[in-house]
């Protein structure tokens, strides 16, 4: 398949009143709001791709309408950011591609959702790189849109890994992923945990996914996770649908802002980069 006929998305899903944290896509990072930085990281990857912001709240949509990003209005009952974007995808497709779904034969129809890659960027990650959504986006590209999911590791630091708020992950030879998870995996058996490190890499999750736009769209046919409840992380619910996540490997740590910690952690990294 050639490039020209691949269309890549942008979609930062973006939800007002997180239970953690609520109203921290509007919280002031050193003069801007989050989500300003978000948009404002996204707007700078090379690759020619459509940006779209999906929100349940007028007033975060007010600012991204600022910014002259494409804005969808989404349900406030939803559960997570892949679930958002599920919910208007063939709105995004329609943009993307200038069509009306309603009008395209069935063949045609296929061949857009197995052509388009979706990047699902989080509202709460104000210093998301730019090269690594551009790294995503190559690599889906050039395996000719073959991936599934496509989503950013990294190795923890030994401080890392023993921390909630990390999600960690355990890959297969084949580097896709087998279960992410907030604890500590795998478990080093015999091993005192502060050397754990010593015997084997931890890998952390970036919090970013490509998404083939089917995988997508058949979002409420995957069966709800129970462990996406108990770990509240949405991504488990395509792994027990059998849905395979590439991944490749990233410097650095990434800071996804969902404790009021967090964001003042945030704030002070703004302030040494402004």
């Amino acid at each position: 398949m050639k490039e020209e006929t691949i269309k890549t998305i942008i979609a930062i899903p973006g939800r007002l009143n997180s239970s953690r944290l609520p109203n921290k896509l509007i919280a002031d990072i050193n003069g801007k709001s989050m989500i300003q930085r978000v948009i404002e990281q996204c707007k700078e990857v090379n690759s020619s791709s459509e940006l779209f912001l999906c929100t349940d709240s007028k007033m975060v949509a007010e600012i991204g309408k600022k910014l002259k990003v494409n804005i969808l209005l989404t349900s406030e009952n939803i559960s997570s950011g892949s679930e958002r974007i599920a919910s208007v995808l063939n709105e995004i497709l329609e943009k993307t591609w200038s069509v009306n779904l309603k009008d395209v034969d069935l063949n045609d129809k296929l061949e857009i959702y197995k052509n388009t890659f979706i990047v699902n960027v989080q509202g709460d990650q104000p210093f998301i790189d730019k090269k690594v959504i551009d790294k995503m986006i190559n690599i889906f590209v050039n395996n000719n849109g073959i991936n599934q999911v496509i989503t950013p590791i990294y190795k923890l630091s030994k401080e890392a890994i023993f921390n909630e708020n990390v999600v960690k992950l355990v890959l297969n030879h084949l580097k896709q992923v087998l279960y992410f998870s907030r604890s500590p995996i795998p478990f080093v058996r015999g091993i005192e945990e502060e050397k754990w490190h010593e015997k084997i890499d931890f890998w952390g999750h970036v919090g970013i996914y490509g998404y083939r736009a089917d995988i997508l769209r058949d979002w409420k046919k995957y069966k709800k996770s129970n462990l996406e409840s108990i770990e509240k992380l949405e991504q488990l619910r395509l792994v027990e649908s059998g849905i395979i996540f590439d991944t490749f490997l990233v410097e650095g740590d990434f800071l996804s802002v969902d404790t009021e910690s967090q964001l003042f952690e945030a704030i002070e990294i703004a302030k040494r980069l402004d």
